[in-house]
């Protein structure tokens, strides 16, 4: 996924009320959208290089949308994206370039498909061998060199789509988790110590036969794309 004109870089000055940052730029001090409702924990240090997309819609508050951050991780700073709104698109352009072994066989995916009682699942992907129900999780974390974590806050609504999506297999479905990493990183863990609750829900939901995937992706001023897959080291 290539980002349709260069990047804005600046400054983090601070980031509140969630969805709001003001950074430093050439430009002067502006505000821009977060799109990102977890902790951010390790990617909002104030003064961090940043890097804002600029929307051509004129009826758009706020022009500018804060999508990488140079972040100074465990093993040394990297560039790592934040917008939440980017894996979906990501894992769509990865399905039609066949670089996600784990839907290789399928056609088409459909995508914000109703399922369960109040869930929307991300795609349904389609073919020969019935549909598979496909959830997309962001992944932004790294605490420890190497390894990406999630969550980085309470997620209660992703440990539901956990125990919606075992529901679809104790149903003879199949389920596949897909956590987009936005940054570079070896193995995957859940985060257990920051969401108890969601831990329990994911370790249930494999348990159950819900499939795990993570792909790590390589994050340029240029664009993110998905380059391959990570190792799950969540124990059972």
């Amino acid at each position: 996924m290539q980002f349709a004109a260069p990047l804005l870089p600046g400054r983090l000055v601070h980031r509140y009320k969630r969805f709001l940052a003001d950074i430093e730029t050439a430009e002067g001090l502006v505000t821009a959208h977060c799109p990102n409702p977890g902790a951010m924990l390790g990617l909002n240090q104030p003064g961090a290089r940043v890097l804002l997309s600029r929307s051509t819609n004129p009826k758009r508050k706020l022009p500018l949308t804060w999508e990488l951050v140079e972040a100074d991780l465990p093993g040394g700073p990297q560039w790592v994206g934040l917008n939440t709104l980017r894996p979906n698109a990501l894992v769509a352009e990865a399905f039609r370039a066949g670089v996600i072994p784990a839907l290789a066989g399928y056609d088409a995916l459909k995508p914000e498909v109703r399922y369960a009682q109040a869930s929307r699942v991300d795609f349904v992907a389609s073919g020969l061998g019935g549909p598979c129900h496909v959830e997309v999780k962001n992944c932004h974390l790294m605490r420890r060199a190497g390894l990406a974590e999630f969550p980085d806050c309470t997620a209660a609504r992703s440990a539901r789509h956990m125990r919606d999506l075992a529901q679809v297999v104790a149903e003879g479905g199949r389920a596949l988790v897909v956590v987009v990493v936005q940054m570079r990183a070896e193995a995957f863990d859940v985060a257990r110590d920051i969401d108890p609750a969601f831990d329990r829900a994911f370790r249930e939901a494999r348990a159950a036969g819900v499939e795990v995937r993570a792909y790590r992706c390589a994050v340029e001023p240029e664009g993110v794309a998905i380059v391959g897959e990570i190792p799950v080291v969540t124990p059972p």
